[in-house]
């Protein structure tokens, strides 16, 4: 199966049986999935280029939020995924369509082990750069759900700092095409005044890896507004 082939409707049950289980509401959506509700979000606005993959990235902000508790391995059983362990001792379902990742936000430097997260019956995987994703959201309305999701300008941004870090080329490509694709909309209408206040409160370190996503695209625009 090829990624632009990433099948919607099994990743719309997923995020059903989460809502009906009491806990979607306390995770965000981050990653390529974002590309496809962030169009709600802007009032219909054409569908992103970008392509779905194959994995569904949820990030449990600190505190949780979560009010249901539930084993999500066994709330997605029936659907064909298996709970994977992976090598560093966190927990991902594997579905031979879609991988779903849990992840929570790495609390500085060597606290990367995974956090047992109660409300799921899962191990999650901590990363860095991913806590930025949670301090700015919105609430997405999709196909009959309520979604979380980043800040289009959180998600932008985290995209390029992410994006300029990666040696895998392909995927370096996607995220900043993501990157630019969202933040050229949120200029569009008018509020490029919040790319960069949100821009200038970041990090020395993470405005450099900003500014050095930038340069492998023509995003000009972007440049100027954050020189």
């Amino acid at each position: 199966m090829s990624e632009k082939d990433a099948p919607i409707e099994l990743c719309l049950e997923v995020l059903l049986r989460l809502e009906k289980a009491g806990v979607l509401r306390g995770l965000v959506l981050i990653g390529s999935w974002c590309a496809y509700f962030y169009p709600d979000y802007f009032g219909g606005k054409p569908a992103l280029s970008a392509l779905r993959t194959r994995d569904i990235d949820f990030l449990i902000p600190a505190p949780s939020k979560m009010k249901g508790e539930v084993r999500v391995a066994e709330l997605l059983e029936d659907l064909g995924f298996i709970p994977d362990r992976m090598g560093e001792g966190y927990v991902r379902l594997s579905h031979p369509e879609l991988i779903i990742d849990f992840l929570v936000a790495e609390r500085g430097k060597g606290t990367d082990k995974p956090v047992a997260v109660k409300a799921l019956g899962v191990k999650a995987q901590a990363l860095r750069f991913v806590g930025f994703l949670s301090e700015d959201t919105v609430e997405v309305k999709s196909r009959g759900l309520t979604l979380t999701l980043p800040h289009p300008v959180n998600f932008g941004l985290q995209k390029l700092i992410i994006g300029g870090r990666r040696s895998d080329k392909d995927k370096r490509a996607k995220d900043l095409l993501q990157a630019i694709e969202i933040l050229h909309i949120v200029l569009e209408r008018g509020e490029g005044e919040e790319i960069r206040r949100k821009f200038k409160k970041l990090p020395a370190g993470w405005r450099k890896a900003i500014r050095d996503g930038l340069k492998a695209t023509d995003a000009d625009d972007l440049k100027a507004l954050l020189a």
